[in-house]
C-alpha cells in the first residue's frame, strides 16, 4: 500500500473523489503544511496556521497505478488557481502535494509537469501553481470531516462543489471508479 498526502481546494471534494476509485483503501481529511500544533478547523479557516485542508490517499497500486491517483488530483481541482478553488479563498485551501520522501518528491514534480502539458500552462507566471513541500506533521481533521460527501450527500455545498467533481472523475476516469 502507498500513501500520498495532497491539498487542492477542500477537503471535501478531494475525500468524495478518492472513495470512488477501485484499490483506494483509505481517505482520511486532514491538515499539514502549517506550524500551529494540533489546529482545529475552526483555527484553520482563519488561514493563520499555514495548514493546508489536505487528505491521505491510501491506495493499492497494483489496482491503480500511482499516476492515475496523481493525475486524479490535477483533473479535479484547478491548480492554476493560487490559494483558492471558486469561493474557497485562503491558503488553506491551496493546491499542494507533500512528499514523504526525494522519490515521491520526484513523482510529484513528473504529475506537475504532466498537469501543466494538461492544462495547457507552464508552471507558475500565470500556470501551475500547485506547490510540492516536505510533509511535515499531520494532523487528522474532527470526525464529522471524515467522509462528510457520504454522510451529507443532500448538503448544499455536496451539490453544487463536490458532486460535479465526483461525476467529472467519474466521467474521465471510468476504469478505475468503483460500481455505483
Amino acid at each position: 500500500m502507498r500513501t500520498f498526502v495532497v491539498a487542492g481546494g477542500c477537503f471535501w471534494c478531494l475525500d468524495a473523489v478518492y472513495r470512488t476509485l477501485k484499490g483506494v483503501s483509505d481517505v482520511v481529511s486532514g491538515y499539514t503544511g502549517g506550524s500551529t500544533a494540533h489546529p482545529s478547523y475552526e483555527a484553520v479557516c482563519t488561514g493563520t496556521t499555514g495548514h493546508a485542508e489536505a487528505v491521505k490517499v491510501v491506495f493499492d497500486e497494483t489496482v491503480i497505478p500511482a499516476s492515475v491517483i496523481l493525475d486524479v488530483f490535477f483533473t479535479l481541482h484547478d491548480p492554476r488557481q493560487l490559494n483558492r478553488q471558486g469561493n474557497d479563498i485562503g491558503t488553506q485551501y491551496r493546491s499542494a502535494m507533500f512528499y514523504a520522501d526525494e522519490p515521491q518528491k520526484a513523482e510529484f514534480e513528473a504529475a506537475r509537469d504532466r498537469a501543466a502539458e494538461y492544462w495547457d500552462a507552464g508552471v507558475g507566471d500565470g500556470g501551475i501553481v500547485t506547490t510540492i513541500e516536505p510533509l511535515g506533521e499531520w494532523y487528522d481533521a474532527e470526525e464529522y470531516h471524515q467522509d462528510f460527501f457520504a454522510k451529507n450527500p443532500n448538503q448544499g455545498y455536496c451539490l453544487a462543489v463536490a458532486l460535479p467533481k465526483v461525476n467529472k472523475i467519474r466521467k474521465s476516469y471510468a476504469e478505475y471508479v468503483l460500481a455505483s
